[in-house]
């Protein structure tokens, strides 16, 4: 069984960074391209950026050059380096396959303070 552990998140303020992780566990990692999603309170869950399993990134337009995605398949694990961070960030942030998803993770809490 597939199973998806999102860690990193905190409170930070304004400005600040966090990285967050995401280990894999349960299924062939490498393969497959890994999105990082958040959901705000209220709002549906949205795509933040995914990694290819060949190391290609693609991010959304409000987190472009602020975020980067990378991943260690020896680890089976993909990051999120969060730079810049924005109140606008604050939300719950979950890793996934980018297509036909696996089981969700609880994921990590971040919050930003003005």
């Amino acid at each position: 069984q597939v199973q998806l552990v999102e860690s990193g998140g905190g409170l930070v303020q304004a400005g600040g960074s966090l990285r967050l992780s995401c280990a894999v566990s349960g299924t062939t990692f490498s393969i497959n391209a890994i999105g990082w999603y958040r959901q705000a309170p209220g709002k549906p869950r949205e795509l933040v950026g995914y990694i290819s399993s060949g190391g290609s990134t693609h991010y959304s337009e409000p987190v472009k050059g602020r975020f980067t995605i990378s991943r260690d398949n020896a680890k089976n694990t993909v990051y999120l380096q969060m730079n810049s961070l924005k109140p606008e960030d604050t939300a719950v942030y979950y890793c996934n396959k980018l297509i036909t998803p696996w089981p969700w993770g609880q994921g990590t809490q971040v919050s930003v303070s003005s």
